[in-house]
């Protein structure tokens, strides 16, 4: 009787603490995951806003050269066939806009019947391009958010010309300066992101490109409420004898051209971030100055009916890059192009200006550090030296073995030698250097 009495007491204390352990581990069952699905889902959630953050920062730029559709003066012989300008740009129009920013020189005027400013004894030699307003919807077409109207045809047909432009630009909502009361323009990329853009030539009403202090006052009024500033200039000599930038101050025509080595890193001294050159009519070399990246010429973008497109002035890039938030330059590439027929723009198979560019670069620039692939990928070889101590080692090597290349080389200012100059030399001497130092470490 006394077993009786023990066992089912013993039990019950026994069933008592089953039970509270089951409840509480049916509790835990069903807390945690909940809790833990809903703090993972916040962290995520976190993770994704930061790297869309991060990613929206960054900017992308397709640019190209000048841009004149066809002229309706002094005949409309020299508009395109139909009076379309639509097939002249087709070919290549998916690579045009897909960027947040996609910037070309609209070389003349936009309007039907604005009277010329210039009196031609035969108008047929005078070159003169008024592009009919019908044409503005190949800008609307390609994607073009950004113009320049800096140039030497901006005014041909004078302020009738001039106005009828902008109020075709307005109208699509196409951003724009250029013009001698209209120097610079800002604009909203994003909610986050606020653009400067300024453009100068050394032309009839536009803001001047010989004036470097007052064009860097602008910039710098710019960079006060700006996230970016991008310049863009047309200067230079024209045609095939123009292709190199040759640092000095360049005549045409009688005309004072600029130095636009010096114009474009006055302009990136003073805050600029990008600058886009045009107006030789021919692609010139790139160069990056301080982090910022310079395309001192895009060539002939697309020029219909009344411009020479034989051997360089023909072939062209459609230049595209990745900026940061700050606006230095993180990638480029370059689309080739060419036009045929008088001026329709078609890619180019045998990829003629990459080599071009290449070309120019490692010319007007040898000390650059920028590579540029064959298939027109642009990028910044990385530098080679991780302190002062080892850089100075390659440095009292290189002076020893090649006097002419260290002479170049000086002291960065924060104390290391990671400059394009010995990143350059490296990529000429390192595998060399290289088997020099394991030698000499395996003698010891």
């Amino acid at each position: 009787m006394k077993c009786v009495k023990y066992i089912p007491k013993k039990n019950n204390q026994l069933n008592k603490f089953s039970f509270s352990l089951i409840y509480s581990f049916l509790l835990i069952c069903l807390f945690l995951p909940t809790h833990y699905i809903k703090s993972q889902s916040k962290l995520d959630s976190l993770n994704f806003d930061l790297k869309s953050d991060s990613i929206s920062k960054h900017i992308t730029i397709t640019a190209v050269g000048d841009i004149m559709f066809g002229t309706n003066f002094p005949s409309k012989k020299y508009l395109p066939k139909n009076e379309d300008c639509i097939p002249l740009i087709d070919n290549v129009k998916e690579f045009l806009n897909k960027a947040d920013i996609i910037f070309g020189n609209l070389e003349g005027c936009i309007s039907d019947n604005a009277p010329a400013r210039k009196r031609c004894n035969d108008p047929t030699k005078c070159y003169l391009f008024r592009m009919p307003k019908k044409f503005g919807n190949c800008l609307e077409y390609a994607g073009f958010n950004l113009i320049s109207l800096a140039n030497n045809h901006t005014w041909d047909f004078g302020e009738k010309g001039v106005e009828d432009t902008k109020s075709v630009l307005d109208s699509l909502g196409i951003n724009y300066a250029g013009l001698d009361y209209k120097p610079y323009t800002i604009f909203d990329l994003n909610e986050n992101q606020k653009i400067g853009f300024c453009s100068f030539a050394p032309n009839y009403r536009t803001p001047s490109l010989l004036n470097i202090g007052k064009a860097q006052s602008i910039v710098k009024e710019l960079t006060k409420t700006c996230d970016v500033v991008i310049v863009s200039f047309h200067g230079g000599g024209e045609g095939s004898a123009y292709q190199n930038v040759t640092k000095k101050t360049e005549k045409c025509y009688g005309e004072n051209r600029g130095n636009v080595y010096e114009f474009s890193h006055a302009m990136i001294d003073a805050g600029a971030d990008v600058i886009i050159g045009h107006g030789p009519h021919v692609t010139r070399a790139i160069e990056i100055y301080k982090n910022k990246f310079i395309a001192y010429s895009l060539g002939n973008f697309c020029t219909y009916g009344r411009f020479r497109l034989s051997g360089p002035n023909g072939i062209a890039p459609i230049l595209q890059l990745e900026i940061s938030e700050k606006g230095e330059f993180v990638s480029g590439k370059i689309t080739p192009i060419k036009q045929i027929n008088g001026g329709y723009v078609k890619l180019d198979n045998e990829k003629k200006v990459i080599k071009k560019v290449q070309d120019l670069t490692n010319t007007d620039f040898p000390e650059q550090v920028i590579i540029i692939d064959n298939e027109g990928n642009i990028s910044v070889a990385s530098t080679p030296f991780e302190n002062k101590q080892e850089g100075n080692s390659f440095r009292v090597w290189l002076n020893e073995n090649y006097p002419a290349y260290a002479q170049q080389i000086q002291l960065d200012r924060d104390g290391s030698y990671n400059n394009s100059y010995i990143t350059k030399a490296y990529q000429k001497y390192g595998a060399e250097y290289n088997q020099v130092m394991n030698n000499v470490r395996r003698k010891k």
